[in-house]
């Protein structure tokens, strides 16, 4: 079972008998009938292949796994319910319903799966569906909000400003009930669970291999999904919910309140070049280094301000900036190819440092160097498995790529 598959009605129905303590209450609360109740909740069980209540004559007790579903619906709720109180706000609607209340998995797993497809077709793809159905319950979702959420441009179409925002918390939704799915399946003794990461230039070079390697040997179960980009890239889909954590360089000042960033470890930059380059083995200063080539980080980086650092602290003019690049691929095919120097740390360089193909020139100055991380949504509840290898690439952030390799 997949977290798009539950019932959010049955789902709201639990959360309704976890603070009442009783099915009666909880029936009036959401306006269900108590057979149809204890039906749904029993279909809710059978799903998840486990009890959530002890039923006993003074009420229903809530179980462990209970306390889990219970937990992440109510997170799950949040979402959505912030998501359309937004949405209101924006349409300037005086009065404002619990409209969320009336969300149906359906409707929800249609707006993320257009968001993510970017086409109706795509969708219906993606859920398994028709086309219509998918149309049909985007046109659902408009009437419940009052608010247009897809609009068409050209041939294709895209989410107005206010479909990304629900398609958001819709993600956001998704995902803590996937994690109470893992969690539940933990409790019977299961080892998965899943983590999006989102790798920044370093990160993927040595720290996350490592980490992922190291943890997949100890818990072959756990699933990875790696996607590699800038922080600008992945800074979004962070908020969206389509990762968990970024790795890489953290950004002072922080990007926003709604995130967190963990500090793991200073990396010390140097500067480099080819094997056998004019200035190796010589101890350049700044003012020799502003004469030769260079492959100067992308701007709005942290690394390109530790590279602009280095010359002006010195009084020294920066040097012309002819190509900008942060692939360290590239800049590697580069740096063969001719006299270029670059900054990098010697982490996302160690195999070819190791094999002669290039070389440190000189370290640089400081305080050139930058701090690597963890960047989370603040709110964000890692499951059991998560905090694993978070713990575990803590660990690996305590060395090296080349210190471990010596």
């Amino acid at each position: 079972m997949t977290a798009d598959q539950l019932n959010l009605r049955h789902l709201r129905a639990t959360l309704a008998v976890i603070r009442h303590g009783s099915v009666s209450a909880a029936a009036a609360e959401v306006a269900l009938s108590q057979p149809a109740l204890t039906q749904g909740l029993a279909k809710l069980e059978a799903a998840l292949g486990t009890s959530l209540f002890e039923r006993r004559h003074d009420g229903m007790v809530v179980t462990e796994a209970g306390r889990i579903i219970g937990a992440r619906v109510e997170a799950a709720a949040a979402f959505l319910q912030e998501g359309m109180r937004v949405l209101r706000r924006r349409q300037g609607a005086r009065g404002f319903q619990r409209a969320d209340l009336l969300l149906t998995m359906t409707q929800i797993r249609a707006l993320v799966a257009t968001a993510r497809e970017g086409s109706f077709a795509g969708a219906a793809r993606a859920c398994g569906v028709s086309q219509p159905a998918i149309h049909g319950a985007i046109r659902d979702t408009e009437r419940l909000c009052g608010l247009s959420l897809v609009e068409r441009r050209g041939r294709g179409i895209v989410l107005t400003s206010a479909g990304a925002r629900l398609a958001r918390a819709g993600r956001l939704a998704l995902g803590e009930l996937g994690s109470a799915l893992d969690e539940i399946a933990a409790l019977g003794g299961e080892r998965r669970g899943r983590i999006a990461i989102g790798a920044m230039p370093l990160a993927r070079a040595w720290l996350l291999p490592t980490a992922i390697a190291r943890h997949h040997a100890q818990a072959p179960d756990m699933r990875f999904d790696v996607a590699e980009g800038s922080h600008a890239e992945l800074i979004e889909p962070l908020r969206d919910g389509e990762f968990d954590v970024l790795v890489g360089a953290i950004r002072e000042p922080s990007p926003g309140p709604d995130v967190v960033q963990e500090a793991l470890f200073d990396d010390r930059l140097a500067i480099f070049g080819r094997a056998g380059h004019p200035l190796a083995g010589t101890r350049p200063d700044v003012a020799e280094l502003a004469q030769q080539p260079w492959l100067a980080p992308r701007e709005g980086t942290p690394l390109r301000s530790r590279w602009e650092e280095i010359f002006t602290n010195a009084g020294v003019p920066l040097p012309a900036v002819r190509i900008e690049c942060g692939s360290v691929m590239m800049l590697r095919g580069l740096m063969l190819e001719g006299n270029h120097l670059t900054l990098l740390s010697p982490d996302q360089l160690w195999l070819e440092l190791r094999s002669g193909l290039l070389c440190e020139i000189a370290p640089a100055p400081a305080p050139a160097h930058r701090t690597i991380g963890l960047t989370t949504r603040a709110g964000w509840r890692p499951t059991e498995a998560q905090e694993s290898f978070l713990a575990t690439l803590r660990a690996c952030s305590a060395g090296s790529a080349l210190q471990e390799r010596q």
